[in-house]
């Protein structure tokens, strides 16, 4: 069996924190450094609704994303976990305080540092109560 590389609790935090951070710069300038910090040059974005490919491919992705949820912040719920090459994190949406109208989990890979793959499953739709935790 090979041995696969192992992510550190506080590497996943600081992923999952930088990832959450991506999401929420407006400024598309600052959001393109960010990704290219964050995603590999090869990464793949995949959740029900979108998908993106590369760093500056995901950027773009997030910014057309942002128009859609404008007053709206993301933020991490719970801590993220880590196994093998693989991070686990979920996120809420809402305004600034309030409630989350959508949530969502999280899978990534990590390859040198950074995320080569990410997938995204949704917990909550708008409209619906807000998951447990």
């Amino acid at each position: 069996m090979q041995q696969q590389a192992h992510v550190p609790a506080d590497a996943a935090r600081r992923l999952a924190t930088q990832y959450i951070a991506l999401w929420n710069e407006a400024d598309a300038t600052r959001r393109s450094v960010l990704a290219g910090a964050l995603f590999t040059s090869g990464a793949a974005y995949l959740d029900p609704v979108m998908a993106g490919e590369g760093p500056d491919g995901i950027s773009g992705m997030v910014g057309a994303a942002q128009q859609q949820f404008a007053g709206l912040s993301f933020s991490l719920r719970g801590e993220p976990e880590a196994t093998g090459d693989c991070v686990r994190f979920s996120w809420s949406l809402g305004p600034e305080g309030g409630p989350s109208i959508a949530a969502g989990t999280d899978f990534a890979r990590v390859n040198g540092g950074r995320f080569s793959a990410v997938t995204g499953f949704i917990d909550q739709k708008p409209g619906d109560p807000p998951p447990a935790g």
